[in-house]
């Protein structure tokens, strides 16, 4: 892939979809040709599984869950993330199979080898590059969107124990993954989070270009 690819991770209301537009921002402002995309959704197809996914009104099971989200991860990787890459853009994703690991296998308990195995396979050998962790205690991030007037989702819902589990499966995959994981407080100020972000990103494009940057 001549391109790279940077996710964003972290429990809900820790900044990550705030933070990732910023660094778009600044990348395009450099001169980089940048491509935001989320999970779920990024395809119309998997906009179309978000809303499913997000509903408070429907019951999902675990295993449902979790395929869910990887059909609408594969849609993802093939219609928007492989291309891009090809083409050498930055990928933005916000979320990705870390969040998998940590939502589905840490916080509702699936075998983490069953999640491992589905989502190399929806991800079609596709690791980031980098993965920014936002680390917040998960009460806090659920009193940001309350205190924004957000309508709780469906995942939003699922509970104090639910959020801290996933707190700490995100918190494992960091010490698995020392190289790919910048973990940062998800309670510093906006501009110093984004300053550290865009700092690390050019490091890592640096390295992938030879240590040539636009």
């Amino acid at each position: 892939m001549k391109g790279a690819f940077i996710t964003f991770e972290g429990v809900e209301g820790a900044g990550k979809t705030s933070r990732s537009r910023a660094l778009c921002k600044s990348l395009s402002d450099l001169g980089f040709e940048v491509m935001p995309t989320r999970e779920p959704g990024g395809t119309p197809v998997s906009e179309r599984i978000r809303d499913i996914l997000l509903d408070t009104g429907l019951v999902t099971p675990p295993a449902c869950e979790l395929m869910l989200f990887l059909a609408a991860r594969a849609a993802n990787v093939e219609q928007m993330v492989t291309p891009w890459l090809l083409k050498g853009a930055v990928v933005l994703g916000d979320r990705f199979t870390d969040a998998t690991l940590a939502y589905q296998a840490f916080g509702r308990g699936l075998a983490r080898g069953d999640v491992e195995t589905a989502c190399a396979f929806a991800a079609a050998g596709i690791v980031p590059d980098l993965t920014v962790l936002l680390d917040l205690d998960p009460e806090l991030g659920l009193e940001r969107h309350a205190s924004a007037g957000r309508t709780p989702d469906r995942m939003e819902e699922a509970g104090a124990p639910f959020h801290r589990r996933v707190r700490e499966g995100y918190l494992q995959l960091s010490r698995e993954n020392p190289d790919r994981f910048m973990v940062l407080d998800g309670k510093l100020p906006p501009e110093r989070l984004d300053d550290l972000i865009l700092r690390r990103t050019l490091q890592v494009l640096r390295e992938k270009n030879g240590g040539l940057v636009r």
